[in-house]
């Protein structure tokens, strides 16, 4: 389906300054040129010379730019496509002009197509122009040069211009472009756009057309269902806005192709007889029911009605004939064509090329002397550079070593918190192995005192009361030993082997060895809160995964170590009625493992959340913190291939996340 140039408006307004009949009858001429277009395309062209003649006495040289351009679109679909071509060129001559829209006689025709300025307008001239010259393309048989055009003219008018009408219309020449060279899916988006086109125009004229091409277009991809659906809908919108009985009868063809190609060659007959009859409705002349002619006749075939079939088939032969004839007789004309006249549609079709090469060539000039400048400057600037890399290079060098000092006094630092952590879980187990030994010492001589007096009943029950005091003298002294090789696994040099780790159960070892650490080293000042209610909210679902025991480890150490300290800051400051309260949770979601350590402290103001993950950052006191315990911890995760994330909330408290994938 090709669309046409221009539409109908129904607002007047005067040009100031000029005879009001002329200005009338140019106004009238354009209108009838526009309203005959695709009814009479002799009227059309009657009113469109006369209105062409009157403009170029009325030195109005944007009104002959489009009408020149109506008449070449009515000489085209005529099948006169030398004409087409003479007018294409003179209304491309007009546009060439750069004052063609000054002082223009401002009539209810031309209103709707005035742009913001002179040179706006003059491109929507040229985008009128090459959809035309699109269109001529599309007669003559060369897809390529239509579609190429019609990407331009789309191109021009989209990023130029405010006319939704006219980019609807290209673009629905491109789909029909794309569909002549079956590139069914391109063609599909095209008109999926010119519909929204359409949508954003308070005008029904065409409402309902998009949705016929789309219709043939999915029964061209063999989606009778979609195809069905969008055939109706288009009948339908039409029929409830304009009764454009020619739209309503292509979709009648289309219908009955569809049930023919799904063998349903009764409905097929059926809509080929109604695309008929509303194309006698319309008054459309004989050409334009070949199609309905050729689907009704294999229809016919398929039902086997050979008389009825070869009717058909005999009067779409004809018209075909008569087409082709034609056809070849105006093709022949527009090829004896004038070289000069050739010449200009090629001008005008790589104007727009030159134009964009012009623009690169002034491009590459300006970066070629950019380029020359920034090498004169690096030059001149090279022998100071080298003397400040030397310099640079010295103060890399410090700062590296300074670095590695930070991170190993980082380092021990942990290792001191896990340390003192260690020493006050130890020391449960051995008061227990000592108490135990003292008792066990005492029974034994109670025991031997009763074997002399020969109460064997009384020395066996203390016996066994010692034999259950060494039990518990030999589970303490195990949980010394797993205590201690827990540290030496720790201090060890780590060997990077990951291993399937519970982590709720390294979870619940590190809580109890941050909080011993943290009271142990805050005892010495006297300030430790007498209570921090540090509650555990493991996942019982969770699955052992494979990680670095030692590195996760030190993670949830320097976490929980810092919720300790936020808590205990806020203690101190007074505030009233203030428990404070460190939360450790561990969850499985999907294929990740989380592990929660929330507090309720004074929280990280926003201004600074960003930042405490870099390097020698810390909101501790001077002395008190490297700056480095998050930035190694956000680098242990990462290698790990997970996240650590954290949300605050100043004054109420902050949560950190680990989210470690599930491996």
């Amino acid at each position: 389906m090709i669309t046409g140039l221009l539409s109908s408006f129904s607002f007047s307004q005067n040009k100031q300054g000029m005879n009001t009949s002329d200005t009338a009858a140019l106004s009238k001429y354009a209108q009838s040129l526009l309203d005959f277009t695709e009814v009479n395309k002799d009227s059309a062209l009657y009113y469109g010379l006369k209105g062409l003649d009157l403009a170029g006495k009325l030195n109005q040289k944007y009104y002959a730019g489009i009408m020149s351009t109506n008449i070449a679109y009515n000489y085209i679909t005529s099948g006169d496509y030398s004409n087409g071509l003479k007018y294409i060129i003179q209304a491309t001559r007009l546009s060439e002009d750069k004052g063609l829209s000054e002082d223009i006689a401002k009539t209810a025709f031309i209103m709707p197509y005035l742009q913001k300025d002179t040179a706006t307008n003059r491109k929507e001239l040229l985008g009128y122009i090459k959809n035309c010259l699109g269109i001529l393309y599309s007669f003559t048989e060369s897809p390529e040069k239509q579609l190429k055009v019609m990407l331009e003219a789309k191109h021009l008018v989209e990023n130029e211009t405010n006319d939704l009408f006219l980019l609807a219309g290209i673009t629905e020449n491109i789909v029909s472009a794309y569909m002549l060279e079956n590139k069914l899916d391109s063609a599909l988006y095209y008109q999926r756009e010119a519909i929204i086109y359409r949508e954003k125009i308070a005008t029904d004229i065409y409402k309902g057309v998009g949705f016929l091409t789309i219709g043939d277009i999915y029964r061209l991809k063999k989606n009778a269902d979609s195809s069905k659906y969008y055939l109706l809908e288009g009948i339908r919108q039409i029929r409830a806005n304009d009764e454009n009985l020619y739209g309503i009868a292509s979709a009648y063809v289309s219908l009955s192709n569809l049930y023919y190609d799904h063998n349903l060659p009764d409905s097929g007959i059926y809509y080929g007889k109604m695309a008929l009859q509303q194309y006698a409705a319309s008054g459309t002349s004989i050409p334009e029911m070949l199609g309905a002619y050729s689907a009704l006749a294999m229809s016919y075939s398929k039902t086997k009605m050979y008389d009825s079939a070869y009717k058909y088939l005999d009067l779409s032969k004809n018209i075909n004939d008569s087409l082709k004839n034609v056809q070849l007789k105006n093709l022949g004309k527009f090829h004896e064509m004038g070289f000069d006249e050739r010449l200009r549609l090629k001008d005008m079709e790589t104007e727009a090329a030159a134009l964009q090469s012009r623009n690169r060539v002034l491009f590459l000039s300006f970066v070629i002397i950019v380029f020359l400048i920034i090498a004169f400057i690096l030059y001149r600037n090279n022998k100071a550079k080298q003397k400040t890399n030397k310099m640079l290079g010295s103060a890399l060098t410090d700062l590296k070593s300074a670095q590695a000092q930070l991170i190993q006094s980082e380092k021990m630092a942990s290792l001191g918190e896990l340390t003192a952590g260690i020493a006050h879980e130890i020391q449960n187990p051995l008061n227990f192995v000592n108490n135990f030994s003292e008792v066990s010492y005492e029974m034994i001589d109670e025991m031997n005192t009763e074997l002399k007096k020969g109460d064997l009943e009384e020395a066996t029950s203390i016996a066994n009361d010692i034999k259950q005091n060494l039990e518990k003298i030999n589970h303490h002294g195990k949980r010394a030993d797993a205590i201690v090789k827990g540290m030496l696994e720790h201090s060890r040099k780590n060997t990077g082997q990951r291993a399937p780790t519970d982590i709720n159960a390294l979870c619940d070892e590190y809580i109890k060895l941050s909080y011993h650490g943290y009271r142990a080293k805050e005892k010495n000042t006297g300030t430790l809160a007498e209570t921090i209610d540090i509650k555990k909210d493991f996942d019982p679902s969770m699955v052992k995964i494979n990680i670095i025991p030692q590195d996760i480890g030190r993670v949830i150490l320097n976490l929980i170590t810092n919720a300790l300290y936020a808590v205990d800051e806020k203690r101190k400051s007074g505030t009233r009625d203030y428990a404070p309260t460190v939360i450790i949770r561990t969850k499985k979601i999907d294929k990740k493992i989380n592990i929660e350590v929330a507090d309720n402290g004074n929280g990280i103001p926003q201004t600074i959340i960003d930042k405490i993950f870099q390097p020698f950052f810390t909101t501790k006191p001077t002395g008190q913190g490297t700056g480095l315990g998050l930035s190694l911890s956000y680098d242990i995760v990462k290698a790990h291939g997970g996240e650590i994330k954290v949300e605050s909330e100043e004054g109420k408290g902050t949560t950190f996340t680990i989210q470690l994938p599930q491996l």
